[in-house]
């Protein structure tokens, strides 16, 4: 730059008037004194060199919003992640529970279940233990007797079917007695009644039985006992 222009100058300079001795003293003077000062001013320039505004990265403003928002959507992310197993925990807990609550209730139920049936059982030992005290129970064999049958509905009688006709002065009304065929067939019959055969026939009793169940035969013989 300093070169340049004193060539400038100094070519004006012989252009110049030769006999103008003092303007081109002059001349010479103007560029020796603008070399210095553009020297000068380098020299500055080096010692002093111009700031230029630089950016750092990480350290200026859209760096650390850039960051930011980063550290946000992460912190976010991992707030979804545990809000999701802690609700996957909650589902867990609560299929745990209710699986619980439903093998309680089946529990229960069989306990009632097998309550009710352990009640059916004991109900049906105790009636099986009646029925073999009411069969082993203390009777007074009468010998063997002719029985006859009648149906108390056809003949108007509201004795119904659980009675037996006999001689009262054999079988006093209420006598209760068991009656065994020649098969093995037993029947509990209870006297409540007589008739005209049993004056004459003191060895006979008449059974009261629908006549859809009277025996085709009419007439059996069967074992007779006093029960009590």
């Amino acid at each position: 730059m300093a070169s340049n222009h004193s060539q400038k100058v100094e070519a004006i300079a012989d252009h110049a008037d030769v006999d103008n001795d003092s303007s081109h003293v002059n001349a010479k003077s103007i560029v020796l004194s603008n070399e210095a000062k553009v020297e000068q001013a380098n020299a500055h320039s080096l010692i002093n060199p111009k700031k230029e505004i630089t950016f750092t990265v990480g350290t200026n403003d859209i760096a650390e919003a850039a960051h930011q928002i980063a550290d946000q959507k992460a912190a976010a992310a991992k707030a979804a992640e545990e809000q999701a197993a802690a609700e996957k925990a909650a589902a867990e807990q609560a299929a745990a529970e209710q699986a619980a609550a439903e093998k309680a209730q089946q529990e229960a139920q069989q306990a009632a279940q097998n309550a009710a049936a352990a009640s059916a059982a004991s109900a049906a030992s105790a009636s099986s233990s009646a029925a073999t005290t009411a069969s082993t129970e203390a009777t007074t064999n009468k010998g063997t007797f002719k029985l006859s049958f009648y149906d108390p509905s056809v003949l108007g009688s509201g004795l119904g079917y659980g009675g037996v006709a006999a001689n009262l002065s054999v079988f006093p009304k209420g006598t209760r007695l068991k009656i065994t065929l020649s098969d093995g067939t037993v029947w509990y019959r209870t006297v409540n009644d007589t008739g005209s055969f049993a004056a004459g026939n003191p060895n006979q009793l008449d059974v009261a039985m629908p006549n859809s169940q009277i025996p085709s035969a009419g007439v059996l013989t069967a074992t007779v006992e006093v029960v009590g």
